[in-house]
């Protein structure tokens, strides 16, 4: 028999960690390895552990699981990604599959989904819970409709990550202590991005974070 695929698993609440592990650990082909409770911990942790395959919750503080997951797939030879969610949320479905996920899998669903997911994603396969395939017909025919293509990213990764400490209530000296920046270039962010979206203050951009997925409602 061959050695069973080596899987990370981040998620920021240990009891999911613990179940999901529990769901994995038992089956032969499949071995948790290593675990990150946020997106940053996940980067870190991957430079120190080799994996096949790893299992992010898409919405964790400092770094969420959709931003790891665009850093990771950035690698020479990144392993597979599975985002885990508790959201049936169209616009988190999307997301993951544009940073580079192989599936997106509802937590409520785990038990019945997710081993099925992480062995297609370690074949090269794509998994779309049940539902999903509606959704991206649904997407797909709307956008058809209206004469549209699907867009690229409207904010940069940086941006992101400002938006995201913004919504979370972090001031700029702590957004620029947080990314290794200067207030000032914390500030031209916060501009630029005010201007991409047309919004005017904190709470129309903690909207737009809960809505695409940097944080949780």
């Amino acid at each position: 028999m061959s050695a069973p695929a080596r899987i990370l698993l981040a998620d920021d609440h240990a009891l999911v960690r613990r179940g999901v592990r529990m769901i994995l650990d038992q089956e032969p082909d499949l071995q948790v390895v290593a675990e990150a409770g946020d997106g940053a911990e996940t980067i870190q942790v991957l430079r120190e552990v080799e994996v096949d395959l790893a299992v992010l919750d898409v919405a964790m503080p400092r770094l969420t699981g959709l931003q790891a997951a665009r850093e990771i797939s950035r690698r020479k030879e990144p392993p597979k990604i599975l985002m885990l969610s508790m959201h049936d949320n169209e616009q988190y479905f999307f997301e993951s599959l544009r940073v580079g996920a192989s599936g997106y899998v509802l937590k409520s669903a785990a038990d019945r989904d997710l081993v099925d997911a992480c062995r297609a994603a370690l074949r090269g396969e794509s998994f779309l819970y049940p539902g999903a395939e509606s959704a991206l017909v649904r997407d797909y025919l709307g956008r058809i409709k209206r004469g549209e293509r699907l867009p690229n990213a409207v904010l940069t990764p940086r941006e992101d990550e400002v938006v995201k400490l913004i919504a979370e209530g972090y001031s700029s000296r702590d957004i620029a202590a947080e990314l290794t920046i200067s207030v000032k270039t914390v500030d031209r962010h916060r501009e630029n991005v005010l201007g991409k979206l047309g919004m005017r203050d904190r709470t129309e951009l903690t909207r737009y974070a809960i809505r695409v997925g940097l944080i949780e409602p």
